[in-house]
């Protein structure tokens, strides 16, 4: 529903010297291939193994610290972390850069999760990058590997979403399925099945 996996590219391959239009939209392309992973909508979040997984080449390695999955097999690992420790989180893509030679490409993006204990009480937030080689293959890019850095992490106070003021203002919450708000098709000003605070 929201995307395929893999992403092919039509036209002008921008492989000048100079940045075509053709190289310019490929790195928007790499770009949103190397955030569909932390995405909020629907990937990560949502705890989508087929999207997730699709971001990788078959062959492809995901470095996590001392994890190291097949690319294809870090969404179910991922998603098992995540449900351990937290009730929502977020990944947030912001600075990213990204290079590209050929049909092999090498991108730092960087990333903020941020993790809402079981209990609601407190959040962990962590601030790192993702560094990855993305190679095309049969036209369609995917990531090759995949190194995760975190630079900084604390854990700070989220009670104010168990006061009774913050449930009264009546926010949604992000689910970890299909039943999300952002899978609603079409999106409708009523969203009575949505889970809120």
């Amino acid at each position: 529903m929201w995307r395929t996996v893999g992403v092919t590219f039509e036209g002008d391959r921008g492989h000048g010297d100079d940045r075509s239009g053709g190289e310019l939209l490929l790195e928007v392309v790499v770009l949103r291939l190397t955030g569909r992973d932390a995405e909020a909508p629907p990937v990560v979040v949502h705890h989508d193994v087929d999207v997730i997984g699709g971001t990788y080449h078959p062959d492809a390695i995901d470095e996590h610290g001392f994890t190291t999955n097949a690319g294809p097999e870090y969404g179910p690992w991922a998603n098992a972390t995540h449900a351990a420790t937290s009730d929502v989180h977020t990944h947030n893509i912001t600075t990213h850069a990204c290079e590209i030679d050929g049909d092999e490409a090498h991108a730092e993006s960087y990333v903020i999760v941020v993790l809402l204990s079981s209990d609601g009480r407190t959040a962990q937030f962590i601030s790192g990058r993702y560094v990855d080689r993305l190679e095309r293959r049969d036209g369609e890019w995917r990531i090759a590997l995949r190194k995760s850095t975190v630079e900084v992490m604390f854990i700070a106070d989220a009670s104010v979403l168990q006061t009774s003021y913050f449930k009264a203002q009546g926010y949604l919450k992000g689910t970890r399925d299909r039943r999300d708000l952002a899978y609603e098709r079409p999106l409708s000003p009523s969203s009575d099945h949505a889970e809120r605070w």
